[in-house]
């Protein structure tokens, strides 16, 4: 087979990490990718939302699948394109992916289906939103309805916090378009679960759960960032909490989009929240989570190729998916001012530490090869070192001894990445 992976960063690393050990696959191509995936793909220099020359490169090198990898493309229709040309695709189309484009949406839908979530109430009109606030109860959280490359979720501690939040979304546009409409919602407390699936339409599988740490700073301080590092899986997330998921929360959404005639295939992420009154949903997303791919996908034991196929041709449900029974840490080596400001361009030097390391790896997420043919930083977040181990603490002990073999100028990393494990 040939296959083509649509995206540039970690997880779409790891995505072609794990392709690359598929029996049934020749070639990956990758668009545009970058250069840790140049290693084990070839890149292609498309960009993510270039459709139209995407689906022509997939028809003249006869690709056999295409992974989409990141959620702006999937939100604006890619599936769809490809899937109008005949192309075999993975992914939600676009009326599916509406899950994670549109947060009102995905709230309106748990209310409906009765799938337990905070609170909330959605707002065009920010004159209306400020209003709201002045009756609601503090803490309160703030979301921009559409995509924010996972930054438009405002915990604002005060009523001044929220009111200046709200300015900043709807007047302001801090986050584009994206905050032309908004969702307030009741502030749930506990520890944040991340739990993906692949879904076929009607089934669903569950993947080993995972745990991300947002904020840039250790001690979950800091601004919130596409992800400082992760670890799977989750102790907290329990047999008690899987048997009430699967009952709630996992079927219930997959038959809520069915009968919504949005059928969905492809990864639906669940982003839970273990609060004293059970688990709720915090987000949807409709595609692997960065990093949490990067600590997952290392652990499945199945042929990606063969699950993917069938999320297509809804045959999921003759898919026994199994996970190794051990455990992965996922370190985030950062540019040093990330989220806000940063220099790029500094050379990377160690990655070969990582050749021939059997349970560690090295995914690139902001990295390019320079003119002179050396790999330097060329983003945010720049590695995801990962680690395998028996337990969480020893996965979690080599995934910080791997972040020695490393080195560049601006190198940045938080130090508490599954410190939770300790007290689980």
């Amino acid at each position: 087979m040939k296959v083509l992976i649509v995206g540039s960063g970690g997880r779409e690393h790891a995505i072609a990490t794990s392709v690359a050990k598929s029996s049934r696959v020749d070639k990956i191509y990758c668009a545009p990718g970058n250069a840790g995936i140049g290693q084990i793909a070839e890149c292609v220099p498309i960009g993510a939302m270039e459709f139209d020359k995407l689906v022509a490169f997939a028809k003249e090198n006869e690709i056999d699948l295409t992974i989409i990898g990141m959620d702006d493309p999937l939100v604006g229709g890619v599936v769809d394109a490809f899937e109008a040309e005949g192309l075999r695709v993975f992914g939600p189309n676009k009326a599916a992916a509406i899950l994670e484009g549109s947060k009102a949406f995905s709230k309106d839908l748990m209310k409906k289906y009765n799938i337990p979530t905070a609170a909330y109430e959605n707002f065009d009109d920010p004159e209306k939103a400020l209003e709201y606030l002045k009756t609601a109860k503090m803490p309160i959280v703030l979301k921009a309805d559409g995509l924010a490359l996972g930054k438009g979720v405002l915990i604002c501690n005060t009523l001044e916090e929220a009111e200046a939040g709200v300015k900043e979304i709807m007047m302001d546009k801090k986050f584009g378009s994206a905050g032309n409409h908004m969702v307030i919602e009741e502030f749930m407390t506990g520890r944040e679960v991340s739990v993906l699936s692949f879904v076929d339409g009607k089934t669903i599988k569950i993947m080993s759960s995972a745990q991300d740490h947002k904020r840039a700073k250790d001690g979950d301080q800091g601004l919130n960032t596409g992800g400082m590092g992760t670890f799977s899986p989750s102790p907290f997330y329990t047999k008690e909490v899987d048997e009430f998921c699967k009952k709630y929360v996992f079927q219930a959404t997959v038959d809520a989009m069915a009968a919504e005639g949005r059928t969905f295939k492809g990864i639906i992420f669940f982003g839970l929240m273990l609060t004293e009154d059970g688990p709720k949903v915090l987000e949807y997303n409709a595609r692997f989570g960065d990093p949490e791919a990067q600590v997952v996908l290392p652990r499945m034991k199945n042929d990606v190729i063969d699950v993917m196929e069938a999320c297509i041709d809804g045959t999921l449900d003759q898919i026994d998916l199994q996970f190794e029974d051990n455990a992965a840490v996922c370190v985030v080596l950062a540019s040093d001012g990330y989220p806000v400001s940063y220099e790029k361009g500094f050379e990377i030097k160690g990655l070969e530490n990582f050749e021939h390391k059997d349970g560690y790896y090295c995914f690139h997420a902001g990295s390019k090869l320079n003119e002179e043919g050396r790999i330097v930083t060329n983003g945010g977040r720049v590695l995801g070192v990962t680690a395998k181990g028996a337990t969480l603490k020893e996965a979690r002990a080599n995934a910080y001894a791997a972040t020695e073999w490393i080195d560049f100028a601006n190198k940045y990393m938080r130090h508490d990445i599954g410190k939770a494990i300790d007290e689980a």
